[in-house]
């Protein structure tokens, strides 16, 4: 049995809304988080992925863009930081602390 109604276009489930509000959300913490390589390059890196996968909802693109800009600056900010330590360490002007007794 074929029907002739009109099929309606699937409506997102929200889940982009919240991809670009995490987005956001990671860009602000970003800004501080860059300080520490270890997990403000991962935390960029996530809400970069976030901020374009929740583009896709209009109404939520400022926010997606606005996160995806934010990370993208403690992306740049967090690989200058770890770029600076390894040269300092590598050329010996930090001196690491012994616990040797």
């Amino acid at each position: 049995m074929e029907s002739n109604q009109p099929v309606g276009t699937p409506t997102s489930g929200g889940n982009e809304k919240m991809m670009a509000i995490a987005s956001l959300v990671l860009g602000v913490i970003n800004l501080c988080a860059w300080f520490f390589p270890i997990c403000g390059i991962p935390l960029a890196l996530v809400g970069i992925v976030l901020g374009f996968l929740g583009m896709k909802d209009p109404s939520q693109k400022t926010f997606a863009l606005i996160g995806i800009a934010l990370c993208a600056l403690g992306l740049i900010a967090g690989c200058g930081n770890a770029a600076y330590g390894a040269y300092l360490g590598y050329t010996g002007q930090i001196q690491f602390p012994s616990f040797a007794p």
